[in-house]
């Protein structure tokens, strides 16, 4: 069964524990720099919302990537850079239209959430439950059900 990260930006409180865990879970470093989950914050309205690679099904940083140094975990689904095929070209960075995937200037290669093998480490530090790794398949369910309540609400109104 495969697995994907499913983000709630309502929940989260910006204490940016998940950049933390990730960073140190790929580097050994606590620095949120190195994070390949960022938490982007609109001050004006004083929220929050993680984003990371959504795993995508189309998957255009693996399609463009000239060397194929991007490949599919069959365990989790993951799209995975292997980072002695990388060259740093960059092209998969053009390629993701949510810009998820970035360039290294400490390695010289591409970074990208490759769901820490299956046990993501920002789920793990997340103490709201912004994020959480359920089945792939239900990423976008509970967005659907607040649609349908909000829908269902204006209609009784």
């Amino acid at each position: 069964m495969q697995r994907a990260l499913s983000i709630d930006p309502g929940k989260c409180t910006g204490c940016l524990q998940c950049e933390l865990a990730c960073s140190f879970e790929h580097t050994g470093l606590f620095n949120p720099s190195r994070s390949v989950i960022r938490v982007f914050t609109f001050h004006e309205e004083g929220r929050f919302v993680p984003y990371t690679c959504t795993q995508c099904a189309e998957a255009w940083c693996l399609q463009s990537c000239p060397v194929d140094a991007i490949s599919i975990n069959a365990d989790t689904g993951a799209k995975e850079v292997n980072e002695a095929t990388c060259v740093g070209c960059k092209v998969c960075t053009i390629a993701c239209p949510f810009g998820t995937i970035n360039y290294s200037q400490a390695t010289g290669k591409v970074v990208k959430c490759d769901l820490c093998g299956g046990d993501p480490q920002c789920v793990e530090a997340c103490p709201t439950d912004a994020i959480v790794y359920v089945d792939a398949d239900q990423t976008g369910l509970e967005r659907m059900r607040q649609w349908a309540a909000r829908t269902d609400a204006a209609a009784t109104a």
